[in-house]
């Protein structure tokens, strides 16, 4: 039986290949913002479903996965509008989380995440505007990659905040996460150089997280970081991320005031106040931190945890905006950066899924990929020698 928690729309297939390929026999989860042709864009909410349309034309990832022989499963859940970390939907309820069961799959790409993480795709077609593949990713123990903005073409999304949105994707493990880089990156693109660890940054995260992150980054040089920056740096991207928000929804948001959960209505509340000349400010900071940023990263990667902590428990929605406000912390460097971010799976002392993120030189995301898969190799010795003890 489907499970509607996880998809809205589900075939066997919905939609046929359209070529064959190295994609051959793989099956897509798509997010509920990205155009399936004949089908409509939910967005995570029944008000827009009800006034939509059937879409004329596949995404232009969509097209591209069924070109090289991939099948689209269905069409899967997400947060309201793309606009949350939690995977918590108060229309549809919480996809499930296998690997971390009774605790939230993050969002808002949580709908292909479950998906991929309950075997009922293999490709879970997301986005990620400020973490929305690398949280589910890192909540459900998966591969999952934030391309470098504009890598991968938005053609058919359904918009959060232009400066910001990826079309990104999730998988069980890096060879097929590579696979479908193939089919939708650009090829070639920029060399990645060492890999280094801000231990300030590292130390956002919860004891149990930095741990685990930290066992990869054993031995690996340390770097600097501007951490005094940090807050003003995340403040001017939230302040345009509201912005561009209201400005691609606040229309239809202003006469349904209604139609959204409280989260999510309490966030584009918040949107509607902000002012062009705030977001005009707020990106002229943000130009200053990206060229810094950059400078100072040259080809160096930057490892990092993709969450600030696992999975925090289903119900109990009073934390879910602390823990959104320190995973920010650690997601805003790609985002900002415009930089690409792979998540790498791994598992604290506890038991639980967490994520280590690398993130790389902008267009290096064909490198960073097979960095990642490097990675994790290490990351399977280091889970080994942990099991073992001294033998």
């Amino acid at each position: 039986m489907t499970d509607p928690r996880i998809w809205r729309v589900v075939g066997d297939p919905l939609v046929r290949p359209t070529g064959s390929g190295a994609l051959t026999d793989q099956t897509v989860a798509v997010k509920d913002v990205l155009a399936v042709a004949g089908q409509r864009i939910g967005a995570g909410n029944p008000a827009w479903l009800e006034h939509a349309v059937p879409e004329l034309a596949h995404a232009w990832a969509v097209e591209r996965l069924l070109a090289d022989g991939a099948a689209v499963r269905g069409i899967a859940q997400t947060d309201e509008l793309a606009y949350s970390l939690a995977g918590v939907n108060p229309h549809y309820g919480a996809p499930p989380n296998p690997l971390a069961p009774h605790r939230i799959p993050g969002g808002s790409s949580s709908g292909p995440a479950s998906a991929v993480s309950m075997s009922e795709a293999t490709i879970g077609l997301g986005t990620d505007t400020a973490g929305s593949i690398r949280v589910p990713a890192a909540y459900q123990g998966l591969w999952g990659i934030r391309p470098t903005v504009g890598a991968v073409r938005v053609d058919g999304l359904l918009p959060l905040a232009s400066s910001f949105d990826t079309v990104g994707w999730l998988t069980h493990g890096p060879t097929l996460l590579a696979e479908v880089g193939r089919s939708l990156l650009p090829p070639g693109g920029a060399a990645v150089g060492e890999v280094v660890v801000v231990d300030e940054l590292l130390a956002l995260a919860d004891a149990d997280v930095a741990a685990a992150v930290g066992a990869l980054a054993a031995g690996l040089p340390r770097i600097g970081w501007p951490m005094a920056s940090m807050p003003g740096m995340l403040a001017a991207m939230q302040t345009v991320q509201a912005y561009e928000a209201w400005r691609a929804h606040g229309a239809w948001l202003a006469t349904r005031p209604d139609a959204l959960g409280a989260d999510v209505r309490s966030r584009f509340a918040r949107a509607a106040a902000v002012t062009p000349a705030q977001a005009d400010a707020a990106r002229a900071e943000l130009d200053r931190h990206r060229t810094g940023m950059r400078g100072y990263l040259g080809d160096r990667v930057l490892l990092l945890p993709a969450a600030s902590s696992v999975a925090p428990p289903v119900g109990r929605p009073r934390s879910l905006d602390a823990v959104r406000q320190a995973t920010l912390q650690l997601t805003c460097v790609a985002t900002i950066g415009g930089l690409p971010a792979v998540s790498v799976p791994v598992t604290t002392d506890g038991g639980l899924p967490a994520g280590a993120c690398l993130v790389g030189p902008a267009s290096s995301d064909h490198a960073l990929i097979e960095l990642a898969r490097r990675i994790g190799e290490t990351r399977s010795d280091v889970r080994g020698r942990r099991a073992g003890g001294s033998h």
